[in-house]
């Protein structure tokens, strides 16, 4: 194995909460971190060495900041970014995460929907495209109900909506329209699933060793977004090994290296893939107690070309979000010490300067002697927590 020279110069665009862990981990080995994102004071630069408030989408803005400060790996965390411009980066030498290709491909659902289905023959939902809401009334006729409704480009759930009938389709648009990220209007109709189980599996690609998994993560979402993850969850060895198998052959068609959250619908006769994020996931925040090394030092290592002689999953763990109910642009929190005093529970405060509802500020973490009790456990912790204005 080759020596390794650190520090490395590493940019994150998109500065968030798994930005500011990623970042946490990076300076645990000595790396200068420049964060940047579209507001000041996100969570990631309040650890960063340096930061830049840009829209990235602006590929003049993208350009002045790489220029400056001359990064060795760029590190998207975000879809909203000018993809372009990271293949000109990737030709003047510097090492984008996945891959510049791979970043173009994941930021949009449409694109790893494509590669996935129609390139690699992978059983995904039936989905279809829209981009006027004439149009999405007819694929949605077409697909039939209930369905799902998201823009093709967004993160954490934004946008996106389940449609029961006809008559909440214009809902489904408006809403979709409204938390697309980037200049996009283009939203995809999928098909609804009757999962048992819905799960992460967090694969971890290498550039010079095999890839490999972390225990599979369950989660619950409302609203689009993850409310509760939890691992391991619980699946036959016959369907992890299904799903790891896909998660492989998606990843390896994609290249490069880094952490890449896959989720899939588990049914009771099928392993259904769903989307794809070249990058540590929000459910994978649940690793921050649940294994030896957290997603975010998985992400680093492989990014870095660091060893990672083994994932050691530690037991029945959960994680449940820590959520705004109103507009603020001062935070405090209360219930912080009650949380704490119960026994494995831990918690995380992400210090985004402004809340909104349903915003994610923070997320309990929480051990138990099966998942259910660590789940009820983080549940329990995260409603202790109070966000008054």
């Amino acid at each position: 194995m080759s020596s390794i020279k650190l520090p490395k110069k590493l940019m994150l665009l998109g500065s968030g909460e798994l930005g500011k862990e990623f970042v946490i981990a990076a300076k645990r080995l000595g790396n200068y971190v420049v964060a940047v994102d579209r507001y000041p004071n996100a969570p990631a630069m309040q650890v960063a060495d340096a930061n830049e408030v840009i829209s990235m989408l602006n590929p003049d803005d993208l350009e002045a900041v790489v220029v400056k400060h001359q990064p060795e790996f760029i590190i998207p965390e975000i879809e909203a970014i000018r993809t372009e411009k990271l293949l000109e980066f990737e030709q003047r030498g510097i090492t984008i995460i996945p891959t510049a290709a791979a970043t173009n491909y994941t930021m949009n659902r449409d694109r790893i929907r494509e590669l996935a289905h129609q390139e690699l023959g992978i059983r995904t939902a039936r989905y279809g495209y829209a981009t006027t809401l004439e149009e999405l009334i007819a694929v949605s006729n077409k697909i039939g109900f209930p369905n799902v409704v998201k823009p093709v480009m967004s993160s954490s759930g934004k946008g996106q909506s389940t449609v029961r009938d006809k008559s909440e389709v214009e809902k489904a648009w408006n809403y979709a329209i409204a938390g697309s990220r980037g200049d996009s209007q283009k939203v995809i109709v999928e098909e609804f699933i009757n999962f048992e189980l819905e799960i992460t599996l967090l694969t971890i690609k290498q550039w010079n060793s095999p890839t490999i998994f972390c225990s599979p993560i369950g989660h619950r979402q409302e609203r689009g977004d993850y409310q509760e993850s939890w691992q391991p969850a619980e699946m036959t060895e016959t369907k992890i090994l299904e799903a790891q198998e896909i998660a492989k052959k998606v990843t390896d068609a994609l290249g490069g290296a880094g952490i890449f959250g896959v989720e899939f619908f588990i049914t009771k006769d099928e392993v259904i893939f769903s989307e794809l994020s070249p990058r540590p996931h929000d459910t994978g925040m649940v690793t921050l107690i649940s294994q030896n090394l957290n997603e975010f030092e998985l992400h680093l290592r492989a990014i870095l070309d660091l060893p990672i002689p083994n994932i050691e999953q530690l037991g029945a763990s959960a994680s449940a979000v820590i959520l705004a109910t109103e507009p603020s642009d001062s935070i405090n929190y209360i219930g912080v010490a009650e949380a704490l005093a119960d026994k494995d529970v831990d918690i995380r405060l992400f210090g985004k300067p402004n809340a909104h509802p349903y915003r994610r500020m923070g997320v309990a973490l929480a051990k138990g002697e099966n998942v259910q009790q660590a789940r009820e456990k983080a549940t329990k912790a995260a409603s202790l927590v109070k966000i008054q204005p």
